[in-house]
């Protein structure tokens, strides 16, 4: 005999919400075997310009919602699909993100853990430079050598004003570390650019007022990229605000980046660095435990010292790499 107040339960008594939607959850994601792959060219709030590879046409896209909260920058190659005629008002839907064949990352500072992708698939970086007005800062360059380095990327100094002071001193610098060079003063020919840029996908990055932009509109004069000039305490007026991809008129690509104010480098370890030089590389192997490749007197017994020649020269110049990725003194405009 039952209790009072207590009663037998049966499947009549269980209650459920209904469901808002008739269509059963699924963790499949849909195929979209119908998209078409192009090339971010450009982003701003939310919605990224794609220009495809079968039409040439720049479509205006949104990142799909299966994609979550995946990076999409400048360079990167995806698909969409939906409405691709690029007619003003449409709107296609980025499904799909190809694998990365190189990337240039930063970190707001040296202490910050997330890395922002800057630059996707570009084949080389510009490092722009001018060698006067303001003056060239080394922990610039080497900063942003580290990042090309390790991302896959290859870097050229490109130094601008080079009417207004001698380059060549600035330039040896980093003749050790096999980075090539190219002079772009508003007064020489850009034949040595032209040629380097062709049917590349290169990546401009630098401090605002060094020419930069000036630099992109010579090559590109449709581009039409705001310029500023250097305020009187030697710090350029930030012009570009977004990175932006032009196509060059015989083939390729310019990134045109924002002039950035820091280029933190907490993703990047110091045995990557080393690692990217050949002859350096086999020897680190020798290294002890816990070597930082510094040498003496903090690495006593590291095994870079056996070096001579060329070799010997690179390591010098790999340790600035190395002392510019330990300091937490950022480079600031």
């Amino acid at each position: 005999m039952a209790r009072r107040g207590q009663r037998n339960w049966d499947e009549s008594d269980i209650r459920f919400r209904p469901s808002k939607s008739s269509r059963p959850r699924t963790k499949d994601r849909p195929e979209h075997e119908d998209a078409e792959f192009g090339m971010v060219v450009s982003k701003d709030r939310g919605r990224w310009g794609v220009v495809l590879d079968s039409t040439g046409i720049q479509v205006t896209s949104m990142r799909a919602r299966e994609l979550g909260r995946t990076a999409i920058v400048v360079g990167d190659r995806v698909g969409i699909v939906g409405d691709t005629s690029g007619k003003k008002d449409t709107l296609a839907r980025i499904v799909k993100l190809e694998e990365r064949s190189s990337v240039l990352r930063r970190t707001a500072d040296d202490t910050d853990p997330y890395e922002r992708v800057v630059v996707a698939n570009a084949d080389q970086l510009f490092i722009v430079t001018a060698v006067a007005d303001p003056p060239p800062r080394a922990g610039f360059v080497e900063r942003a050598l580290i990042a090309a380095f390790v991302g896959g990327v290859k870097p050229i100094l490109c130094l601008t004003k080079s009417d207004l002071a001698d380059p060549s001193e600035f330039a040896a610098e980093f003749r050790d570390l096999d980075v090539e060079v190219v002079l772009a003063g508003v007064s020489e020919p850009l034949d040595a650019v032209q040629e380097l840029t062709a049917d590349k996908v290169t990546a401009f990055v630098g401090h605002s007022g060094v020419g930069k932009s000036t630099l992109v509109n010579r090559l590109i004069p449709t581009a039409m990229r705001e310029t500023g000039e250097v305020s009187g305490v030697g710090k350029g007026r930030h012009t570009s605000t977004q990175s932006v991809a032009l196509p060059l008129e015989g083939g390729g690509w310019i990134i045109d980046t924002p002039g950035i104010r820091s280029f933190g480098l907490a993703h990047v370890h110091p045995d990557t660095i080393v690692g990217v030089f050949e002859d350096l590389r086999a020897v680190v192997e020798d290294c002890p435990r816990g070597c930082t490749h510094m040498g003496p007197p903090a690495d006593p017994e590291c095994a870079l010292d056996s070096l001579e020649g060329a070799s010997a020269r690179r390591v010098e110049a790999v340790r600035l790499l190395l002392v510019a990725l330990r300091t937490n003194n950022e480079w600031e405009l």
